[in-house]
């Protein structure tokens, strides 16, 4: 699980960040998961992310997911991801989520000495545990008191299917599995907090030769059975309905005006091009007005409540208020609901995370001071106008064409939030100060502290706390002052600097109008030091 030092117990997680058992045990479960994980040295356990993308996996599924977990088969776990994207991907062609694997079943049988009942137990080679299936005593018989007993291999398939979550969805499957000739001889029902199911069967009645025959049928009669609920193919009848609230989202987008405040641009409707981004919340799209190229922000119609309309018009009203070269530029909105969303411009830099994570772009520290700069400029501004970002991480700072970064993403952490990656608060952990962490109030030296982490990962191009989970590296720069690890070669005065900015007591950190101050001092520095020729910008 990483360096023993720094990682924190599951008994000090628990205690610290949950009051009931049930979350207790799913946290314990994912601990585990992911230790297994790393033993078995999967390459996914590379990706930036992966620990907040296995965490947001076990949180929206039911703790009993987690018990039912077998941790020696953790590997399973990402095949389970993988349907569940699937299934909330319908606009790609990938076909239904399912998924067929030949098993080895362990059958254990007892005859008791009290007559001819019986009991039986199946134990699946599946990512879940086994479970008794069914017994004709009215006592679970143990060994001790069987005349005969023993238990054999057999050759079984296992079947996972992830879709919409629907009243008599489980019945549905059972019916179409036994209408397929299949002997259903363990299942496991696991619905999401997105309205998703993952439902995972162990069969018999199937030539064991087959087994990618028994996929493609199953494939063709589950798309059947949602032709004939939906009445039109589903892909088809989704991207129809995508392009009629495209056309009406293009007509209903109010655009800011200097004369009269806001007008309805008619003449040139917003166009859109190609869906870029999907998360669980929203869609970002590329689209353009006027031969602009903008970037465009659907929230997810399934996904509205009151909550998020409110956090939206929120974020709308932020947006329209600001207006600063290093902050991205606010273009319009549409505010009639179901149809919500934000257009913003089009940076076509990308993200610094990208950049320095998937990328891998070495920055040399003139081009490197360049983007602290820049981003100490778009925070000033905001702390000045009263707004706390509170999300600010590399991941929402955006690169326009000609190098410059702007602060972007207002309101994505409080959209985020069920994810389970986030607090109550709002924030994501490996950049998160710990005033948020420990829920206590908290002002805009929040954001000075989480500057500090994107200073950091400016410098060492890692993902803070990288051998760490996000819930253990939370723990730890609360309970234990951890910090990550300043490389030797690192600059002086920018050592000096990221110590200021990550003091635990909020109030000994500065304000952004002192970092960027600071900052200037080291770049005037630097550019005395080093030649022209050395001054690179992204």
């Amino acid at each position: 699980m990483g360096d023993t030092e720094s990682c924190c117990n599951i008994k000090a997680i628990s205690s610290e960040w949950n009051q009931n058992g049930k979350q207790k045990q799913k946290i314990e479960v994912y601990l585990k998961v992911l230790s297994r994980l790393r033993e078995l040295n999967v390459p996914e356990i590379m990706a930036p992310g992966f620990e907040d993308d296995l965490w947001a996996h076990f949180y929206r599924l039911p703790t009993r997911y987690a018990l039912d977990m077998n941790v020696e088969r953790a590997q399973y776990v990402l095949m389970h991801k993988r349907l569940l994207h699937i299934a909330r991907t319908p606009a790609a062609s990938t076909g239904p989520a399912v998924e067929v694997r030949l098993v080895q079943v362990v059958v254990i049988y007892a005859l008791t000495n009290l007559g001819n009942k019986y009991f039986m137990q199946v134990c699946s080679a599946s990512g879940v545990t086994c479970k008794s299936l069914h017994s004709n005593s009215q006592n679970k018989v143990s060994p001790q008191d069987s005349d005969i007993q023993g238990n054999m291999m057999r050759p079984m398939h296992e079947i996972t299917i992830s879709t919409n979550d629907k009243p008599k969805l489980l019945s549905q499957l059972t019916s179409l599995l036994s209408e397929t000739g299949l002997d259903i001889q363990e299942a496991h029902a696991f619905s999401t907090l997105d309205g998703y199911s993952l439902d995972v069967f162990v069969v018999g009645g199937w030539a064991v030769e087959e087994t990618e025959k028994l996929k493609h049928v199953l494939a063709n009669k589950i798309q059947k059975l949602e032709l004939k609920e939906n009445g039109s193919p589903p892909l088809a009848k989704l991207a129809e309905q995508e392009k009629i609230r495209m056309n009406f989202i293009s007509r209903h987008v109010i655009f800011p005006t200097r004369e009269n405040g806001v007008s309805t641009s008619e003449a040139s409707w917003l166009r859109f091009e190609k869906k870029i981004a999907s998360g669980p919340f929203s869609d970002l799209y590329k689209g353009t007005l006027c031969n602009q190229d903008l970037a465009i922000k659907v929230l997810k119609q399934e996904s509205l409540d009151e909550n998020i309309h409110r956090e939206f018009s929120q974020e709308v009203y932020i947006l329209s208020k600001i207006q600063h070269r290093n902050v991205v530029k606010f273009v319009g909105a549409c505010t009639k609901p179901p149809n919500l969303c934000l257009v913003t411009e089009y940076l076509s830099g990308g993200s610094m995370y990208d950049l320095l994570h998937k990328q891998k772009t070495v920055l040399a520290l003139p081009s490197l001071l360049k983007v602290a700069i820049d981003v100490s400029e778009g925070m000033k501004y905001l702390h000045q106008n009263d707004i706390i970002h509170r999300d600010l991480k590399s991941a929402n700072l955006l690169i326009d064409k000609t190098g410059v970064v702007k602060v972007a993403d207002f309101g994505v952490a409080r959209v985020r939030n069920r994810s389970g990656i986030m607090t109550a608060e709002t924030g994501t952990y490996r950049w998160m100060a710990p005033e948020v962490i420990e829920h206590k109030p908290y002002d805009h030296k929040a954001d000075v502290f989480s500057f500090a982490i994107v200073l950091w990962e400016l410098l060492t191009r890692k993902l803070p706390y990288e051998h760490l989970s996000p819930l253990q590296a939370a723990v730890g720069v609360v309970q234990k002052g951890l910090r990550p690890k300043i490389p030797r070669h690192c600059h002086p005065k920018l050592v000096e600097l990221l110590q200021w900015c990550w003091q635990q007591d909020p109030s000994l950190r500065p304000s952004f109008s002192e970092i960027l101050e600071f900052l200037l001092h080291i770049s005037k520095m630097v550019c005395q030091a080093v030649p022209d020729e050395m001054m690179n910008v992204i």
